[in-house]
């Protein structure tokens, strides 16, 4: 489990205030915000999964009886277990699917969590993205929250985008090409206007009386 240091986040958060006004916003509310941090580990890129296209709420009962069922979220105990038991926690047969190609991606070596953690940005999106059940999406989550790295970026997080769009003032969300582009312009810190757009939704909410996302 990685994370920015401090300085380095903060420092990060100026220079996406000085050229982005909507980011500059989001800072100005939020501050330095909180690195989301995990551990490195196959648990992460399975509930990765299980969260993808559901909601929130549904992916949270989903998981808890998956690791309920599971005892411990391992490779071992996925490819090992009653397979139907395990889909019968509410994983789609994709999802499922997907949960055992990673698993027998790391148990035979051929992802490598420790080294992925290690890479360059690039070259860990890449050992990740071979995987089958490994999508964009999930490869920089990971990138962000067991790598700390500062330039991952969520492509096509609805969340982001719809932050974006209400901190700059805009009438309508951009689509996902377009925020894919606008946010070249926050290299080498897109994971920092990441967190500073998760930060200000979760202020947000927290102004509402609603949980964190």
């Amino acid at each position: 489990m990685t994370a920015p240091s401090h300085a380095a986040i903060q420092a990060a958060c100026e220079a996406l205030s000085a050229i982005d006004p909507a980011l500059a916003r989001a800072h100005a509310a939020v501050g330095v915000p909180e690195w989301r941090t995990h551990e490195a580990s196959f648990a992460l890129l399975a509930r990765t999964v299980v969260y993808q296209l559901v909601s929130t709420r549904a992916a949270d009962a989903i998981w808890g009886r998956v690791g309920a069922f599971l005892g411990e979220v391992t490779p071992e105990r996925v490819l090992t277990c009653d397979q139907e038991g395990l889909r019968a926690c509410g994983l789609s047969r994709p999802k499922l699917s997907h949960m055992n190609t990673i698993a027998a991606a790391i148990a035979d070596g051929a992802l490598n969590l420790v080294r992925v953690e290690a890479a360059d940005v690039d070259a860990a999106r890449a050992e990740l993205l071979a995987v089958k059940g490994i999508g964009p999406w999930t490869a920089d989550l990971f990138l962000l929250y067991a790598a700390g790295k500062m330039d991952a970026f969520p492509h096509g997080d609805a969340a982001l985008m719809e932050a974006h769009r209400r901190l700059g003032g805009y009438e309508t969300r951009m689509t996902n090409k377009a925020f894919t582009a606008h946010a070249e312009s926050w290299r080498p810190h897109r994971g920092v206007a990441a967190h500073l757009l998760w930060g200000w939704v979760n202020d947000e909410r927290a102004k509402a009386g609603i949980p964190p996302a």
